[in-house]
C-alpha cells in the first residue's frame, strides 16, 4: 500500500510534502528531547518548559532539514534539472529531482550543496546561541540547534550512496572514469559497506545495553543498504534494456472509447471486465482527443461516475508525452522519470501502435532475465 502524503504549500515553486511517517520521528525527536537531553543538561525547568522548548526544537530542526533539502534543490534548478518535490519522512528529507545530472561537475555541486547549508545552518544558530546565553531556554534551544545541523552536515558526507557524501564521491569517480553507470556502481557498493557497517554498530549498541541508540543506527544502515542495492539494481537493468527499443516492450494492453462514455461505464464494461488499465479516447470527428488512466478519475467521488464523461476527465491530446516505435528503450524509461509519467502512447507514422508503461518494461526485463539474457 503507498504511504500517504499530506503536501503542506510550495516554496520557490516546489510542493512541500509531509510523509505519514514524519509524524512518527517528529513525536519520538520531542519525546528524546523532553524527557532525555534537556532534563540531562538543564535540571531546573518545569516538566512543563521540557515539552515547549522540545516541541519547538523539533520544528525548528525539520525546518533545518528542509533548507537542507532547499540547498540541493536550488541548485538543480540553477541546473535547470526539475525538481518533483520534497518530503519530510522518517529518515530526514527528500528532494526528488527529475533527472541525473549530465554533468559531473553539476552532481558535485548538487550534492554538496546540501552539507554546505547545513553546516552555514549550525554556524547561524551558534552565533545565536552566544547571543542569548543569559536566557537559558533560548540558549538550550539553538546550542542544541546548531550541534545537531552539524553533525547532520558530517552524517550526510558519509561517502555511502545515496548520501550527499556518496554522490559527491560518484561525482568525483564520474569526473575521473568518464563513465556515469561505472560511478553510480562503485558509489552504490560502497554505500552497501556504509549501511552494513551501521547494522553492524548498531549490532553492538544493543547488546552492549545501548537498546534504542542500537535499533536506530541499524535502522538507518538497513535503510542505506536497501536504498544502495536499489541504484545497483538499476544499473544493471539499465544495462540490459540499453541497446533495445520502446517496440520490443510496448504493450498491445490498451483500449479506445467514446468521448461520451461515463466512467461509471467504462469501469463495468472495460476496466472491471478485460482488467484494461489504459484507454485513449476517441471524439465525435473519430480523432483521438486524449488518454484516460484509472488515476484519472479516481479524484472524482464515486457518486458522479454515472454522469462524468471521460472527455471531461481525459489528460488532453496535446499534453500527452508521447514517444515513437523506434526510440531508445532505456532513453524512454529515462524519459518516464523526467516527465513522472507511467505509460506512453506510442506512434509510428502518426498511427497509435501501443502503449509503453512501467508495467511493460518491467514484464520485458523479466522476459530477458528468464531468457539468460540479463548476465
Amino acid at each position: 500500500m503507498k504511504k500517504k502524503q499530506f503536501t503542506v504549500g510550495k516554496i520557490m515553486g516546489i510542493p512541500i510534502s509531509l510523509d505519514q511517517s514524519w509524524f512518527l520521528i517528529f513525536a519520538l525527536l520531542t519525546w528524546m528531547l523532553a524527557v532525555g537531553y534537556f532534563p540531562k543538561e538543564f535540571n531546573d525547568w518545569p516538566v512543563w518548559q521540557y515539552w515547549v522548548i522540545s516541541g519547538v526544537t523539533s520544528v525548528i530542526f525539520f525546518l533545518s532539514v528542509l533548507i537542507h533539502e532547499l540547498g540541493h534543490s536550488y541548485i538543480a534548478i540553477h541546473y535547470k534539472i526539475k525538481v518533483r518535490k520534497i518530503t519530510l519522512f522518517i529518515f530526514g528529507g527528500l528532494a526528488e529531482i527529475a533527472e541525473e545530472p549530465k554533468k559531473a561537475s553539476q552532481e558535485f555541486w548538487i550534492a554538496i550543496a546540501g552539507p554546505i547549508t547545513s553546516f552555514i545552518l549550525s554556524a547561524l544558530f551558534y552565533l545565536i546561541t552566544l547571543s542569548v546565553k543569559n536566557i537559558e531556554p533560548a540558549f538550550a534551544l539553538f546550542q542544541y540547534l546548531a550541534l545537531i545541523n552539524f553533525i547532520l552536515a558530517i552524517f550526510n558526507l558519509v561517502p555511502g550512496f545515496p548520501l550527499d557524501g556518496g554522490r559527491v564521491f560518484r561525482a568525483v569517480v564520474w569526473g575521473i572514469t568518464k563513465d556515469f553507470q561505472k560511478s553510480t556502481k562503485v558509489a552504490a557498493t560502497v554505500g552497501r559497506f556504509f549501511g552494513f557497517l551501521f547494522i553492524l554498530i548498531g549490532v553492538f549498541q544493543i547488546v552492549g545495553g545501548n537498546v534504542i541508540d542500537g535499533i536506530w543506527i541499524a535502522f538507518i544502515g538497513w535503510f542505506l543498504e536497501n536504498a544502495a542495492a536499489s541504484q545497483v539494481q538499476m544499473q544493471e537493468v539499465y544495462k540490459l534494456l540499453a541497446g533495445h527499443k520502446v517496440s520490443d516492450a510496448m504493450s498491445n494492453s490498451y483500449g479506445i472509447v467514446p468521448y461520451d462514455m461515463t466512467i461509471q461505464e467504462l469501469m463495468n464494461n472495460e476496466i472491471l471486465s478485460h482488467g484494461r488499465r489504459f484507454f485513449m479516447v476517441r471524439m465525435e470527428n473519430n480523432s483521438l482527443g486524449g488518454m484516460l488512466t484509472i488515476h484519472s478519475f479516481k479524484k472524482n467521488p464515486a457518486a458522479e461516475w454515472g454522469t462524468t464523461r471521460v472527455d471531461k476527465i481525459m489528460i488532453p491530446f496535446s499534453d500527452i508525452k508521447k514517444v515513437t516505435a523506434d526510440y531508445p528503450l532505456l532513453e524512454a524509461l529515462k524519459k518516464m522519470d523526467k516527465d513522472g509519467v507511467n505509460q506512453m502512447p506510442v506512434f509510428e507514422n502518426d498511427e497509435l501502435t501501443g502503449i509503453l508503461s512501467r508495467d511493460s518494461i518491467i514484464t520485458y526485463f523479466k522476459t530477458l532475465h528468464e531468457a539468460g539474457l540479463a548476465n
